[in-house]
This record gives C-alpha cells, structure tokens and sequence, in this order.
C-alpha cells in the first residue's frame, strides 16, 4: 500500500520566507527576491523551450469488435504522441523508444515564435530498447538544442525543471529538486535513473530535466502512480546514459556494448551477514561464464569487487556504467576479494553480440537484397528466431541491414520482421520478391511488419 504524502511546494516555502522577513523592521526585499526568482525561471523557460518537441506517432493495431464469436480480424489506427529534445542543431532529437515503438510514421512539432507549432516528419535513426532511448531526426541545420550536464556535478536537492507534453497539452514547464541522483528500481539494475519530485505525467515521457542553466539531466522516462498522474515520483534516464546511447545509435543505430562473463549482485548487509563476507559493500559475483574473460582472469562465483578501474564502487551501477560505454577491444581493471585474499586483475572486455549483429554475420548481401525496398534481408529460420526473443511469429524475412542506395526516409530498421506484402503473407525472401514484382512501379507497397513483438503496417512510397 502506498500512502500519499501531502508535499509543500517550493515556492510556498519562499513566501513563507518572505512573510517572516517582511515582519522584520528591516527593509522589504521579498518582492524583490521574488521577482528576481520568477524572472529567472521565465528566462529559463525562453532558454529551454525552443528545443523541446511534441512526438506524434501513427500505426495500426488490432482492436476488439465486439462480437466475441467471429474470427475476422479488426485493424484500427493508434496514434500516440508523447516529448522529445533536440541535442544536436542538424535536427538530432532524442525521446523514449516506448514513444515510437510500433510507430509507421513519426512526425514532431517543433516551436515557433508564434507558439503555434510546425509539424514535420521523422526518421528512425535508431533505438535502444535496453534503455528505453530512441534517436530521430528531422531536416534542418541551426536549430535550437539543449547540452548535456556533466552527471558527475548533478547533486540531491538541485532545482530541476521538466519540459514537455503531460497528457498532451504541448510546451508545458513544472518545476521540482533531484529526490535522488541515482535511483536503482532494483538492486541489481544495471541501470539508474534521476528520480524528481518535479510533477511529470502521461505525455511527459521523451522530454528533458534540466537544470538552472538550461542543461539536460535526463530523459523523463516513467512515473510510479497509483492513480496514472503525478505523486511526485518521476525518473528519468541521466544524461551519462543519454550521452552514450546517442553517440552509439549515431554511429550504428543500435546499442553496443560490452562484456566480461560475469553476474553481479549489489551486495547488501543480509548478503553479507549470510555468506559470512567481511566487505560490507560492493557488487557480488553470482555467476562465472565458462570460458568468459572473467574466468580467464580466475575470478569465481562469491568473489566481492569493491573498485573498477581505480574507484571505490558500492553497487552493481559502475560495473554496468563502464560495460555500457564500451564496445570491446579494451580491458577493465577490477579489485576483487575473495576471503582475506584481495588482487588486483585487468579483464578484457568483448563485444556483447546482439540480435542484429547475428543478422548480419548470417545475411548474404546477393542472396539477401531486395532491391525495391533497399534492404537486405535474411529468411527467417527456428534457429535465428530463437536468437530473437522478441519476435512472436517466427517465419518471415528479417531486415539484416538497409542498402547504402536506400532512401533516408526508409521506414524500415534492422531487426524488423517482415510478414505481409499488400495483404498476402510472405515466409521467404523468394515470396518477398515476387509480390513486390507483381505490384505496379506507381502503386504503393504496405507490408505488414513486426518490431519488437508489434506489428504494424508500413507504407514504402512509390518513388522510394
């Protein structure tokens, strides 16, 4: 049961402050604090909005029709929408992937200085599901953007302002404090997030928090509620993850990472007590890959790291901090102890393979291409399908990689699944061709298409 505590708002407590000072027989500077404060806060809101976007998303869904006896299948539109901000002036804009998941057609609504809005389209430069993070980008040069803060200096207590859409009502401001820099929803989550109590609701999700000087401290990503509004209990993914996952889906358009073998646990007092381990804090080891770097380097199942790469650690967070920001081909030196016995060991970190990169290894580029739609693709087989967790009809054609030749606006990604062509379904890459040789060059293509276990259908232009 949560219980919901009444919260007094900042600015309460500053008239407060100003009544009490306003008794004093001194001179009268409350007004003047104040204005100062709220002048402040609406420059800051002029700094910060002509970043942040409104993301409208477009797909289809299955929908119930109401008659439980008949087997047809409804297909009815969703539309979504929720926050972005543009990090980069040549049109970069990061959001959650949860706001364009299952999207066919992605348009945002940059400001303008009539504060109407201009709607333009979107492209997919990539998404990363592990961090609920996703990259888009739209043409223009110039425009407006929010820098990152440096996440080392984001402190408990610090003002912080959240900007976005909550429940769609565009260019929105609240304001609020850091309720804790580095909050872990479960021991061993290998990723944190700026927990806020600056009110954060449906819609919000894509925006940013920032600072007093107009930097990025995250990505608001989701709120606990029991109700569906705001209880003062937003998250948001920091900009040190933001960093990372942007400079990443730039480059490959997915998220690489890094590995050494090895299951950790953040290790708490019962651990402790119960394993009768004199550290009292630190990340367990759980588990030992056989073959991995880690048990290359001896490191067992019991073993407590309390440093990483010349730091004191107190959780599993630095251990996945540093993983998440390598891609490979480098070495991570960890301070492991194991009863009295404490050593200093360098591991090699390995490339984490993915789905997509198994794609890939498996795709022939002759075979594989399909030339009308600019991608290559790979028939899907039992054993790739078990490679991809996600997928829920495992027969069809997997987007291995997009042709260099093929159009910017290509709404397809590596990893999706194609299962349909203009209504007809389609196992083999074989299928797939012949039912986009036998639609006319002037028509358009729908294909029916699945993207991280969602299915949607996705126009391919007659001119792309």
């Amino acid at each position: 049961m949560m219980i919901r505590l009444r919260q007094i708002p900042l600015f309460l407590l500053v008239l407060a402050s100003a009544a009490v000072a306003s008794a004093q027989p001194a001179h009268d500077t409350a007004g003047g604090s104040l204005k100062a404060l709220s002048g402040s806060i609406e420059a800051l809101t002029r700094k910060v909005s002509p970043a942040v976007v409104q993301v409208l998303t477009t797909g289809f869904t299955t929908v119930d029709n109401g008659d439980g006896d008949k087997t047809d299948l409804v297909i009815g539109r969703r539309r979504s929408l929720g926050s972005g901000v543009i990090v980069d002036p040549d049109g970069l804009i990061v959001t959650n992937a949860h706001v364009i998941n299952g999207a066919r057609r992605v348009q945002v609504i940059l400001q303008t200085a009539d504060h109407k809005g201009r709607t333009v389209d979107a492209t997919i430069v990539g998404t990363a599901q592990e961090l609920d993070l996703a990259l888009l980008r739209v043409a223009g040069t110039g425009l407006p953007f929010l820098p990152l803060a440096d996440y080392r200096k984001v402190q408990q207590g610090q003002l912080v302002f959240a900007f976005g859409s909550p429940q769609g009502l565009r260019d929105s401001m609240t304001m609020g404090v850091v309720s804790t820099r580095e909050r872990q929803m479960t021991p061993d989550d290998p990723i944190f997030y700026v927990q806020t109590d600056a009110p954060v609701n449906k819609g919000n999700s894509g925006g940013p928090l920032v600072n007093v000087d107009g930097e990025l401290v995250g990505i608001n990503t989701f709120i606990m509620s029991d109700s569906g509004g705001s209880q003062g209990l937003g998250f948001a993914l920091p900009s040190s993850f933001v960093e990372m996952g942007v400079a990443r889906l730039k480059q490959f358009g997915r998220l690489h990472r890094g590995r050494i073998g090895v299951l950790l646990q953040t290790l708490t007092p019962a651990l402790a007590e119960g394993l009768g381990l004199d550290c009292a804090s630190g990340a367990l080891v759980s588990d030992v890959q056989p073959d991995s770097p880690a048990a290359g380097v001896g490191i067992h199942i019991g073993d407590v790291i309390d440093e990483v790469d010349g730091e004191a650690i107190d959780s599993v967070q630095p251990v996945a901090m540093r993983l998440f920001t390598s891609t490979g081909d480098e070495k991570i030196r960890l301070r492991v102890h194991r009863g009295n016995e404490t050593r200093t060991v360098d591991v090699p970190i390995v490339a984490e393979p993915n789905d997509f990169d198994r794609l890939s290894d498996m795709v022939d580029p002759d075979k594989g291409s399909v030339a009308r739609l600019g991608v290559i693709g790979v028939t899907l087989t039992e054993d790739i399908a078990r490679q991809m967790p996600s997928i829920r009809v495992p027969v069809g054609i997997a987007v291995a990689a997009r042709s260099p030749l093929a159009a910017s606006d290509l709404p397809l990604m590596t990893g999706d699944v194609i299962h349909g062509v203009n209504g007809r379904p389609v196992t083999t890459i074989e299928q797939l061709r012949t039912a986009l040789a036998a639609i006319a060059p002037d028509h358009a293509v729908i294909l029916q298409v699945e993207r991280n276990g969602q299915f949607s259908f996705v126009t391919i232009d007659s001119d792309s």
